[in-house]
């Protein structure tokens, strides 16, 4: 692992999803969650002051040791049980039909094989459990899908991972699931990067 991945990348993400936009779609999401909740994409913990007290134990899942020793600092300030793992989310180390919750907040952009991270979220779910996502992904006008299509590869080097062109929801459905709710917009922000969807899905 390089120097900049190791200590530059982690820093730059954690400030950069403190920004407005991102933190007011965590604060619509996220007091959604309740019971034993999975947190796939961890990071360095922006999530944990918007869960409420009907979470009753958490998983944390992310690959980054560094970022994982940031969100071990902010999960001081919980109430509730938090256990971390360093893992991708393609691997969950839970067992089945076992989580109410999985949420998951601008991760499946960064994952390797996105498909095979959802299949583990609804392997883990209960079969009344839900999803909570919101993520950034490809967007429905021709002229910012091309902008992302053609940034997409130096993108991806630079900020650990992350991809443009994901088309989120029919990933989602690809994966299992069934989507209960979803809305879609541009955020503030520069286009390319700013096409959100959110919402939930059921196993």
């Amino acid at each position: 692992m390089s120097l900049y991945d190791r200590w530059i990348l982690p820093r730059a993400l954690d400030l950069a999803m403190r920004n407005k936009e991102v933190t007011r779609h965590r604060a619509a999401l996220v007091p959604g969650a309740r019971g034993v909740v999975l947190e796939v994409g961890i990071g360095s913990g922006l999530n944990f002051p918007f869960y409420g007290p009907q979470v009753e134990r958490f998983y944390a899942i992310d690959p980054s040791e560094a970022l994982l020793r940031m969100a071990r600092k902010r999960a001081r300030s919980v109430s509730f049980p938090v256990e971390f793992f360093a893992r991708s989310g393609e691997a969950i180390p839970i067992e089945n039909h076992s989580v109410d919750t999985v949420v998951t907040t601008f991760t499946l952009c960064t994952i390797a094989d996105p498909l095979a991270a959802l299949r583990e979220m609804r392997r883990v779910l209960k079969p009344a459990g839900r999803l909570l996502f919101a993520e950034h992904g490809l967007a429905p006008d021709a002229s910012v899908r091309r902008w992302q299509h053609r940034c997409n590869p130096l993108w991806n080097r630079i900020a650990g991972g992350c991809n443009l062109d994901r088309k989120m929801d029919e990933l989602i459905v690809t994966a299992g699931f069934r989507i209960a709710e979803l809305t879609v917009e541009y955020a503030k922000g520069p286009r390319p990067l700013s096409y959100i969807y959110a919402g939930s899905a059921r196993p």
